[in-house]
């Protein structure tokens, strides 16, 4: 898979969390909230300033983040589900 993202954008895959059944009780996909945590895949080259300068991304892939659960737009490529986002829209990095 090759994916270059634009400007200040970043591709990440959500992280999925281990799924605990309690008392026998299996919740469908479909009732199961979105991971928050998410490897970054590619990163854009930055966003260009007012002097066309341009300001670099202050993540890099392989990294681990905390994003919203509904930010980004959503893909999927080569049946890999994607999400695609500002850098801007990053809640933090979680640093091991």
């Amino acid at each position: 898979m090759n994916i270059r993202p634009l400007h200040d954008r970043i591709v990440a895959k959500r992280i999925e969390t281990s799924e605990e059944v309690r008392g026998g009780i299996i919740i469908p996909d479909t009732a199961k909230e979105k991971p928050q945590e998410a490897e970054i895949v590619a990163v854009g080259p930055g966003k260009l300033d007012d002097k066309g300068n341009r300001t670099p991304v202050d993540v890099k892939a392989g990294d681990r983040v905390l994003i919203g659960k509904y930010s980004g737009t959503e893909i999927k490529l080569d049946d890999q589900d994607l999400v695609i986002m500002r850098e801007d829209e990053i809640l933090a990095v979680i640093e091991s």
